[in-house]
């Protein structure tokens, strides 16, 4: 079995990997009929050298490998077929750019494994970069909360080296007694919470969140039962939530009326209600003036997110009264962090933590006769078709 790491063509670029030099040299001595092969890259956090120097091989061509692992979306014109491909494709929830990508990889009869499909047999994903995410989001947050109050302008994330330098750089900062609402307890919500815990804010119960004043920064972590509520009253379980999402309205009201900053870390799922509603943020007794939404959906749940910001350009302002984009410094505004590609700027951690998680849950299926089915459910196309379970994207394949 012969794996190639190939060099990231999409734009803009993209500086993360899948397997650092240490991880290729692990998976080698590991399993010895492996052999691999890096395709030469100027862009790549670990230089060609730091693979080379290793005894990997780095090469420009790539051809005689049986699997090929990239991070973003391969150019069409790049993809070589009849190989087996893993990387974030982008196209299962129909994404209209990416359509042609996914038909592309048909007609050359390539077999594609998106990260996002590789799942356990409960399909609770696997594979990610959301600890990352959750860990720069919550950091660009605070870079953005000190630059609207004039308090403190730490360094952009992308020029630091490590998650421990972040949190060094924050911690230099003093904050006044804020209060911070954080949304999530997955890997997003969770690398988010590493944030806040490693600068020692301390954190509190909701009920004290919602009722005490503080005087310390004081944060508090939040879950759907606690943002949301049904309709009818009635108090069940998150299942029924998962179940009957269209039963439920939010209660993030509660939250707006004493929280200065939201970091926004959940999952929202098809169906689920919005989170935070223009009303919300109309109402004269919202008190949130600085959003870090790490979840990034567009029109989506967070309703100041009207559109992704990028790394260059990390915050803009949200006029609630009229719904739309002012300057960060319009003094009605609403202060957003929005990036949709924050693990890019923390490229080498996210490097490491990738390919530690590929090595524990991936490269064994390759060795072991795929015994717990990892490969085959996370199988998108194969022989030119849709497999069964990615049969529901034939429509999306098949629109000109």
């Amino acid at each position: 079995m012969k794996f190639g790491i190939i060099k990231e063509r999409k734009n803009p670029p993209d500086r993360r990997v899948v397997f650092t030099p240490e991880e290729l040299v692990r998976l080698q001595s590991e399993h010895s009929e492996a052999k691999v092969k890096v395709e030469t890259s100027d862009i790549r956090i670990f230089s060609d050298e730091q693979y080379s120097d290793l005894g990997i091989e780095v090469t420009s061509d790539l051809n005689d490998c049986d699997v090929l692992f990239g991070v973003k979306e391969v150019p069409i014109d790049a993809l070589l077929p009849n190989k087996k491909y893993f990387f974030f494709s982008h196209t299962i929830k129909k994404q209209s750019y990416n359509r042609k990508l996914l038909q592309a990889i048909l007609e050359k009869n390539i077999e594609l494994y998106d990260h996002e499909t590789i799942v356990d047999a409960t399909n609770k994903r696997l594979i990610g970069f959301g600890r990352y995410a959750g860990i720069v989001g919550a950091y660009n947050g605070f870079r953005a909360f000190g630059i609207k109050y004039d308090l403190f302008n730490v360094a952009k994330a992308e020029t630091l080296k490590n998650r421990e330098d972040l949190i060094a750089r924050l911690k230099r900062q003093t904050l006044p007694n804020i209060k911070i609402v954080l949304t999530g307890h997955g890997k997003v919500g969770m690398g988010a919470k590493e944030i806040l815990d490693g600068i020692k804010i301390k954190q509190v119960a909701i009920e004290d969140f919602l009722s005490k004043q503080y005087s310390e920064p004081v944060y508090t972590q939040i879950d759907v039962l606690d943002y949301n509520k049904r309709i009818d009253g009635q108090v069940l379980d998150k299942s029924d939530f998962y179940k009957n999402p269209q039963d439920y309205i939010s209660n993030f009201g509660r939250f707006t009326k004493v929280a200065d900053f939201f970091i926004a870390g959940h999952f929202h799922g098809n169906g689920a209600p919005d989170i935070l509603t223009r009303e919300m943020l109309q109402a004269a007794d919202n008190k949130i003036q600085v959003v870090a939404d790490i979840s990034c959906d567009v029109d989506g749940p967070i309703a100041c997110t009207i559109k992704a910001s990028t790394i260059a350009e990390p915050f803009f302002g949200y006029l609630p009264i009229d719904h739309k984009e002012v300057p960060f410094t319009h003094p009605a505004s609403i202060m957003v962090m929005s990036v949709d590609n924050l693990p890019c700027e923390l490229p080498k951690d996210a490097s490491e933590g990738f390919g530690e998680m590929f090595m524990k849950h991936v490269i064994p299926a390759f060795f072991n006769g795929d015994k717990d089915g990892i490969l085959e459910r996370a199988k998108m196309t194969e022989n030119g078709k849709l497999t069964p379970r990615f049969a529901y994207l034939q429509g999306y394949v098949d629109e000109k």
